[in-house]
């Protein structure tokens, strides 16, 4: 009879889950590369049926995101003289000019402000009431938290309309200060609990010996606590800035113009025919990118941060 390891996989069972894995990994980037490849097509590629998957790429989407276009005579077009720059030349073949700049980059600009802004906001409120839960006698503190919880449980559009009414009474409509404030009070429940299950892993032995060497509790919360809660910290604000990034209801309907976000604004890209759906991806190619990024650049405390307090010795 051959030994075997209870723990360690067969070269068979790896075989079959590294095809599980890229199979996953394929089906889940398929969307994602074709809505990049969209930004690169034409309007006719992009309807073209069957789809296409061979085409001539052309930044036609791209100039069409960040610009609004009008439409001139002949005889304007002979008076302007020939394209002077690339882009001129991609709107110049139907017969437009360039009239100004979009207001796509207006829009991503507010959803950066909005997006960091209740991250910013929930990482230092959920740190300082997880730590509250967590290291202090907290009356009700069962109940309290549970309560935290069930803020999440409820579907943001059943409170839609008492929430338009609020904000149309104390003037937060359409304002940045008002959305950031929606968006951490939707976040602060998600990150209070993340970060108290963060901050019960770390021994309270070390601010003691903090406090004994005469440390104030601050102190020992700053210099102790946080650099060993920085994986929880990282992850928190990840899921907190995904969910601020991507909200598509509140900001339909609490914003229009000075705080519109690039969600509710995308889909309404038009171009010449209709929908312009290589702007549309453009613009949903480029709205990916930050997160995209933060996630990158955390993604060593993200890792540390799922696994946090799996094992215990």
């Amino acid at each position: 009879m051959s030994s075997y390891s209870v723990t360690e996989p067969s070269l068979r069972q790896k075989w079959m889950a590294g095809i599980l894995v890229i199979l996953y990994a394929v089906i889940t980037i398929l969307p994602l590369l074709w809505i990049i490849a969209t930004g690169f097509k034409s309007p006719a590629d992009a309807i073209a049926y069957p789809p296409k998957v061979v085409f001539e790429p052309t930044l036609e989407g791209y100039v069409n995101l960040f610009t609004t276009r009008t439409r001139v005579t002949e005889e304007t077009l002979a008076e302007l003289g020939p394209p002077t720059t690339w882009y001129d030349r991609i709107v110049r073949q139907y017969d437009m000019i360039i009239a100004g700049p979009s207001r796509y980059g207006e829009r991503f600009l507010n959803s950066i402000i909005i997006g960091f802004g209740s991250t910013f906001l929930c990482i230092i409120l959920g740190t300082a009431a997880a730590y509250a839960f967590s290291r202090f006698r907290v009356p009700l503190k069962d109940d309290l938290l549970f309560f935290i919880l069930s803020t999440r449980m409820m579907p943001p559009i059943a409170v839609a309309i008492p929430i338009f009414l609020m904000f149309r009474t104390l003037g937060l409509n359409d304002t940045h200060a008002g959305m950031i404030l929606l968006y951490t009070a939707v976040n602060l429940s998600l990150s209070v609990w993340l970060l108290k299950g963060f901050i019960d892993e770390i021994p309270v032995e070390y601010e003691e010996a903090a406090l004994i060497d005469g440390y104030t509790r601050f102190q020992a919360f700053y210099k102790v606590v946080l650099p060993q809660a920085a994986t929880g910290i990282a992850s928190t604000a990840i899921f907190c800035l995904i969910f601020a990034w991507n909200e598509y209801a509140f900001a339909v309907l609490l914003t229009s113009g000075t705080a519109q976000t690039a969600p509710p604004f995308i889909p309404t890209i038009i171009g010449v025919g209709g929908q312009d759906w290589p702007a549309v991806a453009a613009g949903a190619t480029l709205f990916l990118v930050p997160v995209m990024v933060f996630t990158i650049l955390l993604r060593k405390h993200l890792l540390r941060g799922i696994t946090f307090g799996a094992v215990r010795k």
